[in-house]
């Protein structure tokens, strides 16, 4: 099969790319509103890019009418986000907030979820995440028109937090408790609990 991007269906090309770069880690960003309305949704297009400053990139892509998700509007007005981590224990949760609900709805509450405020940021974390971390945009990079377009959110860390039992005996963080879990393709997610173990040459 091939297929040219340029002269393709968005939607096809979408699908193929998420089924092809596999697995995506998920930002489960929490965002506040100007009007004070705390905002949950997950976003596998996201990584971490540098850690010099440290650096995260998530794209909140436009919505498939065109218009801007509500995670984009609110880290445009406020210049600040929460990357909550995903894990297996709160999966189900993390997919129910993808809902898309009116602006002065939280998906917290739809969750049955719970808050806890951050330091250095006004968007408060996920309680019952065991890692998030606390980010000030540094820039926000459109890229494209209309549907499913990118925004690139690019932004600095400045607030780690890692729950004490999810640390090994050398304090970083152990994939085997921390059990995240991440996007492939169509409705298909995966767990990163099979694992291995290569020593970089």
């Amino acid at each position: 099969m091939q297929l040219e991007p340029t002269t393709a269906n968005v939607l096809d090309a979408y699908h193929l790319l998420t089924g092809v770069v596999t697995p995506r880690p998920i930002a489960w960003v929490t965002t506040i509103s100007p009007a004070g309305v705390v905002n949950l949704a997950p976003f596998s297009f996201f990584n971490v890019f540098g850690a010099n400053p440290p650096v995260v990139v998530f794209s909140p892509t436009n919505k498939r009418d065109g218009s801007k998700k509500d995670t984009l509007l609110n880290v445009q007005a406020t210049g600040e986000f929460v990357v909550n981590v995903s894990v297996a224990d709160l999966a189900e949760k993390v997919n129910l907030t993808s809902r898309e609900l009116p602006p002065d709805q939280s998906e917290i509450e739809l969750a049955g979820l719970h808050t806890t405020p951050s330091l250095k940021v006004k968007p408060p974390r996920v309680a019952e995440a065991p890692a998030s971390l606390e980010c000030r945009v540094l820039q926000i990079v459109p890229v494209g028109t209309g549907a499913i377009a990118a925004n690139l959110v690019i932004g600095e860390v400045v607030m780690i937090h890692v729950a004490d039992e999810m640390l090994d005996a050398h304090g970083r963080p152990d994939p085997r408790k921390l059990r995240t879990v991440a996007r492939l393709g169509s409705d298909f997610w995966c767990h990163t609990s099979d694992l291995f173990e290569q020593k970089r040459p």
